[in-house]
Protein backbone atom coordinates (compact mmCIF):
# COMPACT_ATOMS: atom_id res chain seq x y z
CA UNK A 1 0.00 0.00 0.00
CA UNK A 2 1.15 3.71 -0.40
CA UNK A 3 0.79 5.99 2.49
CA UNK A 4 1.27 9.99 1.61
CA UNK A 5 2.21 12.13 4.59
CA UNK A 6 3.13 15.62 5.44
CA UNK A 7 5.41 17.05 8.09
CA UNK A 8 7.20 19.90 9.16
CA UNK A 9 6.03 23.60 7.63
CA UNK A 10 4.34 21.34 4.74
CA UNK A 11 1.84 20.00 7.38
CA UNK A 12 1.14 23.06 9.28
CA UNK A 13 0.22 24.67 5.78
CA UNK A 14 -1.73 22.23 5.13
CA UNK A 15 -3.65 22.30 8.34
CA UNK A 16 -4.20 26.18 7.53
CA UNK A 17 -5.49 25.79 3.93
CA UNK A 18 -8.21 23.40 5.58
CA UNK A 19 -9.16 25.29 8.23
CA UNK A 20 -9.44 28.14 5.72
CA UNK A 21 -11.27 26.04 3.80
CA UNK A 22 -13.73 24.94 7.10
CA UNK A 23 -13.32 29.22 7.95
CA UNK A 24 -15.08 29.89 4.04
CA UNK A 25 -17.95 27.34 4.49
CA UNK A 26 -19.05 28.48 8.11
CA UNK A 27 -19.26 31.84 6.07
CA UNK A 28 -21.30 30.74 3.41
CA UNK A 29 -23.50 28.80 5.67
CA UNK A 30 -23.73 31.60 8.01
CA UNK A 31 -22.56 29.67 11.28
CA UNK A 32 -20.02 28.65 13.29
CA UNK A 33 -17.41 26.35 11.98
CA UNK A 34 -18.80 23.84 14.87
CA UNK A 35 -21.92 23.56 13.58
CA UNK A 36 -20.67 23.39 9.85
CA UNK A 37 -21.96 19.42 9.51
CA UNK A 38 -25.58 19.96 11.76
CA UNK A 39 -26.25 23.36 8.88
CA UNK A 40 -25.25 20.89 6.14
CA UNK A 41 -27.43 18.07 7.11
CA UNK A 42 -30.74 20.77 8.01
CA UNK A 43 -30.13 21.88 4.38
CA UNK A 44 -29.73 19.03 2.52
CA UNK A 45 -33.43 17.69 4.69
CA UNK A 46 -34.81 21.56 3.61
CA UNK A 47 -33.93 20.69 -0.70
CA UNK A 48 -35.22 17.43 -0.25
CA UNK A 49 -38.45 17.78 1.28
CA UNK A 50 -38.39 21.07 -1.53
CA UNK A 51 -37.76 18.18 -3.95
CA UNK A 52 -40.59 16.15 -2.83
CA UNK A 53 -43.13 19.31 -3.13
CA UNK A 54 -42.31 20.14 -6.53
CA UNK A 55 -42.79 16.58 -7.67
CA UNK A 56 -46.32 16.60 -5.92
CA UNK A 57 -47.02 20.21 -7.57
CA UNK A 58 -45.92 18.22 -10.83
CA UNK A 59 -48.04 15.87 -10.35
CA UNK A 60 -51.01 17.45 -9.30
CA UNK A 61 -50.61 19.95 -12.50
CA UNK A 62 -50.19 17.37 -14.44
CA UNK A 63 -53.42 15.72 -13.19
CA UNK A 64 -55.26 18.80 -14.20
CA UNK A 65 -54.62 20.81 -11.19
CA UNK A 66 -55.47 18.59 -8.56
CA UNK A 67 -59.77 19.35 -9.38
CA UNK A 68 -60.23 16.64 -12.32
CA UNK A 69 -59.42 14.09 -12.99
CA UNK A 70 -57.26 14.63 -16.29
CA UNK A 71 -58.98 13.42 -19.97
CA UNK A 72 -61.58 11.29 -19.57
CA UNK A 73 -61.32 7.56 -20.43
CA UNK A 74 -62.57 6.34 -23.62
CA UNK A 75 -63.48 2.61 -23.40
CA UNK A 76 -61.72 0.26 -26.21
CA UNK A 77 -62.55 -3.01 -26.89
CA UNK A 78 -63.90 -3.17 -23.21
CA UNK A 79 -60.88 -1.45 -21.47
CA UNK A 80 -61.54 1.64 -20.26
CA UNK A 81 -58.20 3.90 -21.33
CA UNK A 82 -56.33 7.22 -20.67
CA UNK A 83 -54.00 8.84 -22.70
CA UNK A 84 -52.17 12.10 -22.18
CA UNK A 85 -49.37 14.30 -23.18
CA UNK A 86 -47.70 16.02 -20.33
CA UNK A 87 -44.86 18.71 -20.69
CA UNK A 88 -43.03 20.28 -17.47
CA UNK A 89 -43.04 16.66 -16.02
CA UNK A 90 -39.95 14.74 -16.09
CA UNK A 91 -40.05 10.48 -16.53
CA UNK A 92 -39.75 10.01 -12.90
CA UNK A 93 -42.56 12.21 -12.50
CA UNK A 94 -44.86 9.35 -14.70
CA UNK A 95 -45.25 6.43 -12.43
CA UNK A 96 -46.55 7.78 -9.59
CA UNK A 97 -49.25 10.03 -11.83
CA UNK A 98 -49.94 6.66 -13.50
CA UNK A 99 -50.47 4.94 -9.77
CA UNK A 100 -52.98 8.12 -9.00
CA UNK A 101 -54.54 7.97 -12.60
CA UNK A 102 -55.29 4.04 -12.09
CA UNK A 103 -56.40 4.70 -8.89
CA UNK A 104 -59.23 6.77 -9.55
CA UNK A 105 -60.36 5.22 -12.41
CA UNK A 106 -60.51 1.76 -10.76
CA UNK A 107 -59.67 -0.38 -13.61
CA UNK A 108 -58.46 0.50 -17.07
CA UNK A 109 -55.09 1.28 -18.75
CA UNK A 110 -53.13 4.70 -18.86
CA UNK A 111 -50.72 6.04 -21.10
CA UNK A 112 -48.85 9.55 -20.87
CA UNK A 113 -45.39 10.94 -22.77
CA UNK A 114 -43.96 13.52 -21.33
CA UNK A 115 -42.12 16.43 -23.61
CA UNK A 116 -38.81 16.08 -21.17
CA UNK A 117 -36.61 18.77 -22.90
CA UNK A 118 -36.62 17.56 -25.90
CA UNK A 119 -37.06 14.02 -25.65
CA UNK A 120 -39.96 11.89 -25.01
CA UNK A 121 -40.37 9.91 -22.05
CA UNK A 122 -43.49 7.28 -22.18
CA UNK A 123 -45.23 5.03 -19.33
CA UNK A 124 -47.97 2.64 -19.39
CA UNK A 125 -49.88 0.95 -16.17
CA UNK A 126 -52.55 -1.11 -16.49
CA UNK A 127 -54.77 -2.28 -13.50
CA UNK A 128 -54.24 -5.46 -11.76
CA UNK A 129 -57.52 -6.53 -12.97
CA UNK A 130 -57.02 -6.45 -16.66
CA UNK A 131 -53.20 -7.37 -16.78
CA UNK A 132 -53.65 -10.66 -18.39
CA UNK A 133 -55.56 -8.68 -21.46
CA UNK A 134 -52.89 -6.40 -21.88
CA UNK A 135 -49.57 -5.48 -20.93
CA UNK A 136 -48.31 -2.21 -19.87
CA UNK A 137 -45.09 -3.31 -21.36
CA UNK A 138 -46.51 -3.98 -24.53
CA UNK A 139 -48.43 -0.67 -24.64
CA UNK A 140 -45.10 1.31 -23.77
CA UNK A 141 -43.26 -0.46 -26.69
CA UNK A 142 -45.84 0.31 -29.64
CA UNK A 143 -45.43 4.09 -28.16
CA UNK A 144 -42.03 4.17 -28.10
CA UNK A 145 -41.41 3.06 -31.68
CA UNK A 146 -43.94 5.76 -33.46
CA UNK A 147 -41.55 8.23 -31.02
CA UNK A 148 -38.09 6.86 -32.88
CA UNK A 149 -36.90 4.93 -29.50
CA UNK A 150 -36.45 1.45 -29.05
CA UNK A 151 -37.32 -1.23 -26.07
CA UNK A 152 -39.24 -0.20 -23.29
CA UNK A 153 -39.95 -2.14 -20.31
CA UNK A 154 -41.06 -3.18 -16.96
CA UNK A 155 -44.04 -5.15 -15.47
CA UNK A 156 -47.25 -5.81 -17.09
CA UNK A 157 -49.23 -3.48 -14.82
CA UNK A 158 -46.48 -0.50 -15.22
CA UNK A 159 -43.81 0.06 -17.48
CA UNK A 160 -41.27 3.13 -19.12
CA UNK A 161 -39.28 3.54 -22.28
CA UNK A 162 -38.52 6.91 -23.95
CA UNK A 163 -37.67 8.16 -27.51
CA UNK A 164 -36.19 10.71 -29.74
CA UNK A 165 -39.03 13.12 -29.97
CA UNK A 166 -42.52 13.74 -28.62
CA UNK A 167 -43.65 15.27 -31.84
CA UNK A 168 -45.26 11.76 -32.76
CA UNK A 169 -47.33 11.47 -29.82
CA UNK A 170 -50.70 11.04 -31.38
CA UNK A 171 -49.46 8.38 -33.84
CA UNK A 172 -47.62 6.69 -30.59
CA UNK A 173 -51.50 6.88 -28.75
CA UNK A 174 -52.97 5.23 -32.06
CA UNK A 175 -49.99 2.51 -31.63
CA UNK A 176 -50.71 2.14 -27.92
CA UNK A 177 -54.91 2.08 -28.92
CA UNK A 178 -54.04 -0.49 -31.36
CA UNK A 179 -52.76 -2.75 -28.96
CA UNK A 180 -55.83 -2.75 -27.05
CA UNK A 181 -57.87 -3.29 -29.58
CA UNK A 182 -59.03 -0.12 -30.98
Amino acid sequence: RRVEALTGQAALDYLSAQDHRLAEAALMLKTQAADVPERIKALMDDRKALQNEVAQLRRELAMGGGGSAGPEAKEINGIPFKAQVLSGVTGKDLPGIIDEMKGQMGSGAVLLIADAGGKAAVAAGVTKDLTDRVSAVDLVRAAVAELGGKGGGGRPDMAQGGGKDAANAADAIKAAKAIIGG
